[in-house]
């Protein structure tokens, strides 16, 4: 990794003061050889030698040398500029000598003494610097009594599962390292990551979700940026109208949102595809559906009319893989197969090239690329993900699946029992199939609930629950009756089990 080394560019050493005593060579400025004895003892070019006394022997006259001005000017700087590196790093006990461990912080303050009025910085303490340099834990714990916040999808689940596995999806990234925009520039997707290539298609051949032979893999900042590049691509330039962007209700709450936030005159939402009349458009197909968890398939068909396969739940801790998928265009993300959202990384499979390299230009004039240390990470992940069913030393509990599915499972019964405690909330039947990937039939369990208040005096069912700290997403953002709501099933153990308690409590 990069080392910081204060003392980099401008050499020297701490004094007792916190102060920085530069180098005598940063000092000195370079002297050129005298082109002749005239020149360097008349006033020609002299060095910071030039500079000191002179003796002269006794009944001689002493004559005065002038100094060059750009002499005096590059003395002057280099002086100023050492009182500024002083003053900056100066500490509040001059007297006092840090440690030889404590020397290169001795430049970094606490924030709130740095702002206070005093105007004087501390040097940070160990402890604390530690805590400045942790990287964050997402949302805060909750209490009994905390509002609990389940209206995104964070999957703060899967934290329990990764802590477990050591390092096993560890990497470290040296500073020279993904400098470069390109990655592979034989590649159509020139910024997709090979190594991330590689993983994604192993995935997907271990869980026989989606063919990926004869598909190009494209790499975007979640999935969300490209289903925005797909769009681009499947809308024609100089057309009359936008194309029409459809989905069946209830639909991907973001869907109408990211479709018209730009005001594209390429493509618009015109909503439920169940109601659409024409044959131009793009349907998007998302399946398991966000929000309730159905398997869904394209209800439109024409042969100008094309479709978006989100995929993105389509994995075995959600329900089971009944088919290889192998639609033109489909979605997923690191975001919902492994749990980390953070990455920001999600991937398309695409068949056709021409599409496909639509779609990368897209996103080049998008964001230029996606970050390769995002992929390199999410690369260690999926490759932690298939170890742990194709290496036979790995342990069983590293298995990704078989926690997802554990542990879906035990949350999904919680909450049907909830309901049935509360007696005014209902949820969707439980379907199941026989899973390809798991050998045996399994249940389907939703990353989200589909939950519907079914007391008379309550029309909205989120302000509602509300009322009662639970904040969830209304079915009205979804195209649907705002007595429904979505329910993220993803977050941790104990959010998830203060909201169940409080749901069959309700009356």
């Amino acid at each position: 990794m990069a080392a910081f080394r204060l003392g980099t560019a401008v050499e020297g050493k701490f004094q007792g003061n916190g102060g920085v005593v530069p180098s005598p060579r940063h000092l000195a400025v370079p002297k050129p050889p005298a082109r002749n004895r005239d020149e360097a003892t008349n006033g020609g070019t002299l060095g910071l030698a030039g500079l000191q006394p002179k003796l002269f022997p006794a009944g001689k006259p002493r004559r005065r040398t002038r100094v060059p001005l750009w002499q005096a000017a590059v003395f002057a700087s280099v002086a100023l500029n050492v009182a500024l590196l002083l003053h900056h790093c100066v500490v509040n006990n001059p007297a006092a000598s840090p440690p030889h461990h404590q020397q290169l912080h001795a430049c970094l303050v606490q924030p709130d003494d740095a702002n206070s009025g005093s105007g004087k910085g501390r040097a940070m303490p160990e402890e604390a610097m530690s805590k400045s340099r942790a990287p964050s834990t997402g949302k805060p714990g909750v209490t009994p009594d905390s509002v609990i916040n389940l209206d995104h999808g964070d999957p703060t689940m899967f934290e329990a599962f990764w802590r477990e596995t050591g390092d096993a999806a560890e990497i470290v990234i040296p500073g020279w390292q993904t400098m470069s925009y390109f990655s592979d520039v034989t590649n159509v997707c020139w910024f997709l990551e090979p190594g991330f290539d590689h993983e994604v298609r192993r995935l997907h051949r271990l869980i026989g979700n989606a063919a990926v032979d004869g598909y190009h893999v494209l790499v975007g900042t979640g999935s969300t940026q490209l289903f925005m590049a797909a769009l681009y691509a499947l809308s024609p330039a100089g057309a009359d109208e936008p194309m029409s962007v459809v989905s069946t209700a209830p639909y991907y709450s973001s869907y109408p949102a990211v479709t018209d936030f730009l005001q594209s005159g390429l493509f618009r939402w015109a909503g439920d595809a169940n109601s659409f009349k024409g044959d131009t458009y793009i349907e998007l197909v998302c399946s398991p559906n966000n929000p309730d968890g159905s398997i869904r398939e394209a209800v439109l068909a024409s042969e100008t009319g094309k479709a978006v396969h989100d995929l993105a739940y389509y994995w075995p801790q959600y329900t089971p893989v009944t088919k290889r998928a192998d639609h033109d265009i489909m979605l997923f993300t690191v975001s919902k197969s492994t749990g980390h959202a953070g990455t920001r990384i999600g991937w398309a499979l695409v068949k056709d090239r021409g599409i496909a390299k639509k779609m990368t230009k897209f996103i080049e004039l998008n964001t230029i690329g996606v970050s390769k240390d995002s992929q390199l990470r999410a690369a260690k992940v999926l490759r932690a993900v298939s170890d742990g069913y194709e290496l036979p030393e790995v342990r069983e509990t590293h298995r990704l699946f078989d926690f997802g599915r554990r542990k879906m499972v035990e949350r999904w019964n919680m909450l049907r029992e909830a309901a049935a405690a509360s007696g005014i909330f209902s949820l969707p039947e439980e379907t199941s199939g026989y899973c390809n990937f798991t050998k045996e039939m399994a249940s389907t369990t939703p990353a989200f609930a589909w939950l519907r208040c079914d007391r008379e005096d309550v029309e909205d069912c989120a302000s509602f629950l509300r009322s009662h700290k639970i904040l969830i997403r209304s079915g009205s953002q979804f195209g649907a009756d705002p007595r429904y709501v979505r329910v993220s099933m993803l977050d941790r153990d104990d959010a998830y089990d203060i909201f169940v308690k409080r749901l069959s409590s309700l009356k």
